[in-house]
């Protein structure tokens, strides 16, 4: 079961997902001034869900055996589709984080906007990307700038 949970601020589909203990229900924020995005926020749930469930096979199965950043970053880059398909068909309604997430995807800036953030969450790939992508933080930086008129999730 996915329990969407109301909260006044604008959420990424990752903060405040929790699972209960047994592995039967997630837990998702879905912000009040966007309620659209709650179908959306529950997508990102459920994936994480049938992780634990040992079903990602039959929702998710190109990463099915992923782990960790692996796993974050296909369930992100097929949040990302999804909140796609519902804008371009269903009309929803426009929302920050959501918008951002998709445009990063399609800007090939989806592992910059992970990586960037939450630093501590995965340290060791950020260090490695940044390690083989020299400048291109500041790229991702500059391209969100230009694109939302503000700083990116994670250097604010």
């Amino acid at each position: 079961m996915i329990i969407e949970n109301p909260t006044p601020v604008e959420t990424y589909p990752w903060d405040g997902l929790t699972i209960s203990e047994d592995a039967d229900t997630a837990y998702v924020l879905v912000p009040s001034v966007a309620p659209e995005s709650g179908s959306i926020m529950a997508f990102y749930g459920h994936y994480h869900l049938m992780k634990k469930m040992e079903r990602l096979d039959e929702f998710l199965p190109e990463a099915a055996e992923a782990e960790g950043y692996e796993l974050e970053r296909a369930i992100l880059a097929r949040v990302a589709d999804a909140w796609l398909y519902g804008r371009a068909l269903f009309d929803m309604t426009p929302y920050g984080p959501l918008d951002e997430l998709m445009y990063a995807r399609e800007h090939d800036y989806l592992e910059a906007m992970i990586l960037t953030s939450r630093p501590d969450e995965f340290d060791a790939e950020r260090t490695a990307w940044m390690d083989a992508n020299p400048g291109k933080q500041e790229e991702y930086r500059s391209w969100f700038m230009e694109t939302f008129e503000r700083e990116p999730p994670g250097l604010r």
